[in-house]
């Protein structure tokens, strides 16, 4: 076996190995989330999917769950809201994360009698309110009521963004 072969290969090997690993770990953070625009955003796009999913609720056979992870990530960091804002937003969760555990215990029993006491109408009002309240934010500090869409290129997948 020759040794001196393999010795001229690891160095580029552990060069390309160590970059690998370090792309892994910096394309797992969760990007632009850490300002109030991307809490904002983040927040204003899983409202929209939970309106999505409310309008859609009474014509599915199994109820699905409503989404609740930006609000938990982010729930502790959303004081630069206004008090009605975030009262709402609050409302909202607090209605969603009732649901979601009705939909549990009626997935654990395999009974939809569970959710015969839900009204998931009640779920409207406090979604409209933070969706309204939330683009508004975004319009004053951004100027749009759409949340910015990142396009990712080869490069910045491979080398960890920019």
């Amino acid at each position: 076996m020759d040794f001196d072969a393999i010795g001229e290969n690891i160095l580029p090997i552990v060069i390309i190995l160590g970059l690998i690993i370090l792309q892994f770990y910096l394309g797992r953070r969760r990007r632009g989330e850490k300002t109030q625009r991307g809490v904002v955003q983040s927040l204003l796009l899983e409202v929209r999917l939970n309106q999505a999913l409310l309008g859609t609720a009474d014509q599915r056979e199994k109820p699905k769950a409503f989404e609740v992870t930006s609000w938990k990530i982010h729930k502790n960091r959303i004081d630069f809201l206004s008090q009605s804002l975030q009262g709402a937003l609050n409302d909202a969760y607090m209605i969603i994360e009732d649901f979601n555990q009705q939909i549990k215990v009626t997935k654990k029993y395999k009974s939809a009698g569970y959710l015969v006491g839900v009204d998931v109408d009640k779920l409207k009002e406090p979604l409209n309110k933070s969706r309204e309240g939330l683009e508004q934010w975004l319009l004053s500090a951004t100027g749009s009521k759409e949340p910015a869409t990142e396009y990712r290129s080869m490069w910045d997948s491979l080398f960890g963004g920019r």
